[in-house]
């Protein structure tokens, strides 16, 4: 997945650092929707720009909460788990969450310049 992401992202002339921080936030909401939602996960790039300044729109839709969603065990490494949400929202200049009818898509927008 971070691979393919990479190779669309680099088609498109996006700068190396941008791309970079592209595929981590992919790859955090990609995990967060594996881990705790259930499938299908799927993975939406596209650029935006009609009402500001260009941006990268990364958007990952699940079918909403697993029940029984995968936490981390308790006692286990801080370090490991709970990052994401930070990680997102460093990088991105806004980010958020739609929820439709079964369906809850989670976004970002990084910089494109």
């Amino acid at each position: 997945m971070r691979r393919r992401a990479q190779t669309v992202l680099t088609g498109w002339n996006l700068p190396p650092a941008t791309i970079e921080d592209a595929v981590l936030v992919i790859s955090e909401l990609v995990t967060n929707a594996v881990s705790h939602a259930l499938p299908p996960a799927v993975l939406q790039l596209s650029r935006t720009g009609a009402e500001g300044p260009r941006a990268l729109r990364i958007e990952v839709t699940d079918a909403g909460p697993a029940a029984g969603a995968r936490r981390p065990a308790e006692g286990g490494l801080p370090e490991e788990h709970g990052r994401g949400s930070g990680i997102v929202t460093a990088l991105s200049v806004r980010h958020g969450i739609r929820a439709h009818r079964g369906w809850i898509t989670r976004w970002a927008d990084l910089p494109a310049a």
